[in-house]
């Protein structure tokens, strides 16, 4: 087939003083950061919905996005060519992982099994340009939101035929998953909550969920697949209340329904802001947790009240994703995937290769600077010391469960009152600045 883009060139690096708008900045896809490649520590990815299925339609306005490639049919043949499209996208950006929902993948039919057989057909085009081109996988999902049978839930419906419905949709979209060599596959509940109480039975809605889950984790294992399951964090919109409203919430839930062992959490930073918490905070809630997996690298806007997955672009947000998964040991499974899609406004297809190099020169630059806190080593040794009297003595007896109340009393009546030192925050945000540059 003929290119898509065939005014693009492939995006090369050309450094910081270059002004070339197709050429990365920063990111050097093999130089080294800490002994490891830049592309191995990002192990970037595209979103196949937003890069090759998102129109840019908002609440007030239809699409405008101008796919030359696309023949806005919903035809087998029509979806085949977008995977085409994908892999010389990928090819020119540099990038190596893609992800995907079945139904941006292929089309919907009105009933299951032409809806299979029409993923199988693009799934072979998939498999046939990863053989190509060296591309992988980084993991897949189904959509269980957007048909209107999913209006009320998919494993959380008040349905049961739904529930088996989006069981069958799992089910295959997970053996197409495996057949492409997927190294994940995530749960995104979008439709997993309440709009109200009113007519909700949530503990019986939660059962049902883990059952899914669980159902999930079986067949994994009856076809051989071994990749890792991830879960999503959101926390409203289009639900009044979604179950995995943030990390804490699904670490609850995985722990009560015994599920924490299969599954790890794909965190988007658009979700963690809806949830009123900063993405530092729900990446370090689940590195806590040994439970951050994967990431969808995106951000939102603090004056519209919904999921606009805007590219990432801010350097400090970029710094902290990146401390946070350095500190961890890097990535053992997922990537950073652009969960993100272009502006309304912004509607050629040169357009989407402006967003990917903004997201991975901003990325690139977080990883630089976060390599160069970590081994300057003043932050971590200031957060260390503020800590240091846990570290022996009484503190440390505590730690270890050795004292009680009535030791503590006695430790007090004879120590008298406590010092207390300062937090220094206005110091360390002046000495991270030192970095941002």
């Amino acid at each position: 087939m003929a290119e898509a883009f065939p005014q693009i060139p492939r995006i090369e690096f050309e450094g910081p003083d270059s002004k070339n708008p197709l050429a990365f900045k920063h990111y050097n896809p093999d130089q080294e950061v800490g002994g490891k490649k830049m592309r191995d520590h990002f192990r970037f990815g595209v979103a196949y919905w937003h890069t090759l299925r998102n129109g840019l339609a908002d609440p007030f306005g239809g699409p405008t996005a101008l796919r030359p490639w696309d023949d806005g049919s919903d035809s087998v043949d029509n979806a085949r060519n977008r995977a085409r499209v994908l892999f010389e996208f990928l090819d020119k950006m540099q990038i190596d992982f893609y992800c995907f929902h079945d139904r941006d993948v292929a089309p919907e039919r009105n009933d299951l099994r032409a809806s299979n057989e029409a993923l199988d057909q693009v799934a072979e085009v998939l498999l046939e340009e990863q053989q190509r081109t060296g591309k992988k996988l980084l993991w897949g999902t189904a959509c269980l939101f957007a048909h209107p049978r999913y209006a009320q839930g998919a494993a959380t419906s008040p349905s049961a035929e739904v529930f088996a419905y989006a069981a069958a949709q799992v089910k295959k979209a997970l053996e197409v998953t495996h057949r492409l060599g997927g190294e994940g596959y995530v749960f995104w509940g979008g439709r997993e909550g309440y709009s109200t109480l009113w007519n909700t039975q949530m503990k019986r809605e939660l059962d049902h969920l883990a059952a899914f889950l669980h159902m999930a984790v079986d067949h994994a294992r009856k076809i051989g697949f071994t990749g890792q399951f991830y879960i999503e964090p959101k926390p409203r919109e289009p639900s009044t209340h979604q179950y995995d409203s943030d990390v804490a919430a699904c670490m609850n839930f995985l722990r009560q329904y015994g599920l924490t062992d299969h599954l790890k959490l794909n965190i988007e930073t658009n979700h963690a802001t809806l949830a009123g918490h900063s993405m530092w905070h729900e990446l370090e809630a689940a590195v806590a947790n040994d439970a951050l997996g994967s990431i969808d690298a995106n951000r939102g806007d603090e004056l519209i009240g919904w999921d606009t997955d805007q590219f990432p672009t801010d350097i400090m947000l970029t710094t902290q994703i990146m401390l946070a998964v350095l500190r961890m040991g890097g990535f053992t499974t997922g990537g950073l995937n652009f969960d993100a899609k272009v502006r309304r406004e912004s509607h050629d297809p040169e357009d989407l290769f402006h967003a990917h190099i903004g997201g991975m020169d901003a990325f690139a630059r977080g990883l630089r600077i976060a390599h160069e806190i970590l081994e300057d080593g003043r932050w971590q040794d200031f957060v260390k010391q503020r800590y240091a009297t846990w570290d022996s003595g009484l503190g440390a007896r505590i730690e270890a469960g050795e004292v009680g109340f009535e030791d503590l009393e006695k430790h007090v009546l004879q120590s008298g009152e406590p010092t207390l030192a300062s937090g220094r925050q206005e110091m360390l945000e002046n000495l991270i600045n030192e970095f941002i540059r």
